[in-house]
């Protein structure tokens, strides 16, 4: 009886793998290449209906609460994505210098007033501060104490 005939030898696996490979690097693979040129302005004309869309849901948030990212999180979510695909619609990448001038914006218009509290910080109390210098102090010297004794005492340990 007479066996079928292979389809793959293994020396034929040293071409396939050079065969993936070359799709891989020539992008075959799944990889998305950009070849067209971005249009600026077609972005720029888009880009304001983000805005648009995101000052609309805002508008059910209460303005005492915009720097509270938890309440509009979803509509925040929302504009950014509108405006990552107008970018690719319009062949630029995202983000790029007149996207993060818009969204820029956007964050003066509704998050001007968001400013962050500056912690002052003071130090402990004399006790705390002097307790907290001298231990390490203590146990690097003891330590190095330790060392040199052992050191002397090699020929019993």
């Amino acid at each position: 009886m007479e066996l079928p005939a292979r389809c793959f030898s293994w020396r034929q696996f040293p071409v396939l793998l050079l065969w993936v490979n070359g799709l891989m690097t020539l992008g075959y693979a799944g990889a998305y290449r950009q070849t067209s040129l971005c249009n600026e302005s077609l972005m720029l004309e888009k880009l304001p209906a983000c805005g648009k869309s995101f000052e609309e849901l805002m508008k059910k948030v209460d303005y005492k609460k915009w720097c509270n990212l938890t309440e509009f999180i979803m509509y925040y979510d929302n504009f950014t994505q509108c405006t990552e695909h107008e970018a690719n619609k319009a062949s630029c990448f995202w983000p790029n210098p007149l996207a993060e001038g818009f969204i820029t914006g956007v964050h003066k218009q509704f998050f001007s007033n968001c400013t962050s509290e500056k912690v002052h910080w003071e130090d402990p109390p004399d006790e705390i501060l002097i307790t907290l210098i001298l231990i390490p102090v203590t146990l690097t010297c003891a330590m190095i104490t330790l060392v040199v004794w052992c050191s002397k005492r090699s020929d019993i340990l």
